[in-house]
């Protein structure tokens, strides 16, 4: 997509191009510390880079057979923190500036925790309270909307993963030199945009890392085009949220091709198609790529979803890189 240097959406749509690149690099960096598995790892993160910390809560739990899961930054940054001995805190930030981020960052290391970062700013103030920070690798970012950092922090996550498994580093490495073949253009590009503009409330469905990848595309459709999004896994959304299929809504779900998944995406595919829902489910086989991680083929689903977000956004008058409401470096308590 080729934009003026003064038309809406120009940043947006050549960092989204970027990501693909970003992501072939920052998943086969070096990481030169010495690193052993931790009992736990809690992630600790905000808003697209949540997003891509549950992509790699899955990833790393398959892979290491330790929990991973979530710490809201304001038990350290409100509270007094937790006993993290023997675990591992991992602090995703693009900017490596917002004070929540930085707090939980040095109250993790103060908790007894190895504080690893993946941030896309160096010298950041989250980088200088780690043990040790791997490069999200975006280069400047000044669209609002996070796109190539997004990508590289799973990238970045991967390498990470692969450090602490040394056999992964394999899978990674395929996944990176497969991710550098892509074309930034899902097959059902424009159907997907002409659902999108007639959609109001949107529910985002993944299983496993697309879970993670569907908040992603959540907050994106919120934050560039206005529109009611939320994100469920494929076995959640059947209990309470079903119900809101009773009213017009489109289904967008996400398929990483993990054969674990199937099962739950093809009945709840089946329950919203039953419901009269507008539902179109991509995946990654779409793409034509072999040798994708989860993780990565998560990111790869980002990839091509995001050039459509923005097209939509700019058929709605929006322009996706200034959204009225947000700015680049949130700062939260």
């Amino acid at each position: 997509m080729t934009l003026e240097n003064n038309t809406p959406g120009r940043l947006m749509a050549a960092e989204s191009a970027q990501s693909f690149a970003v992501f072939a690099a920052s998943a086969v960096q070096e990481i030169e510390n010495p690193l052993s598995v931790p009992r736990a790892i809690y992630t600790v993160a905000r808003g697209s880079s949540d997003a891509a910390a549950n992509v790699l809560s899955y990833e790393f739990m398959r892979e290491l057979g330790i929990p991973v899961t979530s710490l809201p930054p304001s038990v350290f940054s409100r509270g007094q923190g937790v006993d993290l001995n023997g675990c591992a805190a991992l602090v995703i930030s693009q900017s490596g500036a917002s004070h929540d981020l930085v707090l939980s960052a040095k109250g993790a290391a103060k908790s007894g925790a190895t504080v690893m970062a993946l941030t896309n700013q160096p010298d950041s103030a989250v980088e200088g309270a780690s043990d040790v920070t791997l490069s999200i690798g975006a280069g400047p970012e000044l669209a609002v909307p996070a796109t190539k950092s997004v990508i590289g922090s799973i990238g970045a996550g991967m390498a990470l993963l692969g450090k602490l498994k040394p056999a992964y580093a394999e899978d990674a490495a395929r996944s990176a030199k497969a991710f550098a073949t892509m074309k930034p253009e899902h097959p059902e590009a424009e159907k997907l945009q002409s659902a999108f503009l007639r959609a109001r409330h949107v529910y985002v469905i993944g299983r496993d890392t697309g879970y993670g990848a569907a908040h992603e595309v959540a907050l994106k459709l919120k934050e560039c085009c206005a529109i009611h999004a939320e994100a469920y896994s494929s076995s959640e959304v059947l209990h309470g949220p079903l119900q809101l299929a009773t009213n017009p809504l489109m289904v967008l779900m996400l398929d990483t091709g993990l054969p674990q998944t199937q099962e739950s995406l093809d009945q709840a595919e089946a329950r919203f198609q039953q419901a009269g829902c507008d539902v179109h489910r991509i995946r990654v086989s779409d793409l034509n790529l072999d040798n994708l991680t989860p993780a990565a083929a998560a990111a790869a689903l980002l990839a091509v979803i995001y050039p459509v977000i923005l097209r939509t956004a700019l058929a709605l008058g929006l322009d996706p890189d200034a959204p009225e409401t947000l700015s680049k470096v949130t700062q939260t308590t």
